[in-house]
């Protein structure tokens, strides 16, 4: 029989990726978190033995395929973000949860900035203010995913 909890980190990445490209209006898409960057953040700093800047990279590579993006170009964000959460994981897991939201905001800005500056070497993009909603909306979220991955985490006693 297949143990849940031992899979239960790529699980969780998974629906965060389906919920990444999963279609909305447009009108709601320009405010989509950063489902992957979220739940990648939570398990660094959870579980930082079983979550880290490897899975992001793979998670990244995952992103690149499926919205169509260069190769690496979510790759690279991705792993920088969650290198900045790994390298500093004892102190932030000390914070409330309030606090770690305006650091999830943070870290969620810079990962927007790499992609930017990514992109616009790759190719002709401009930058827009609009596409800074997702940093806010990551940090509003925050509070209610990281009572629900740590209620998950708790239930099935993943350590």
């Amino acid at each position: 029989m297949i143990k849940v909890r031992h899979y239960t980190i790529a699980i969780s990445i998974i629906i965060a990726m389906v919920c990444q490209i999963i279609p909305v209006p447009i009108q709601v898409d320009m405010y989509r978190p950063d489902w992957v960057l979220i739940v990648l953040a939570y398990w660094v700093m959870a579980l930082p033995h079983r979550a880290n800047v490897g899975v992001a990279f793979i998670s990244g590579l995952a992103m690149d395929i499926l919205l169509g993006t260069a190769l690496g170009v979510h790759s690279f964000a991705l792993s920088v973000s969650i290198y900045v959460l790994a390298a500093n994981y004892q102190r932030l897991r000390n914070y409330s949860v309030w606090q770690q939201a305006v650091i999830i905001g943070v870290v969620s800005g810079l990962y927007h900035s790499l992609l930017f500056w990514l992109l616009r070497l790759l190719t002709d993009v401009t930058f827009r203010f609009e596409e800074l909603w997702p940093v806010v909306t990551s940090m509003a979220l925050w509070p209610w995913m990281f009572w629900l991955l740590r209620k998950i985490r708790r239930q099935l006693r993943i350590a």
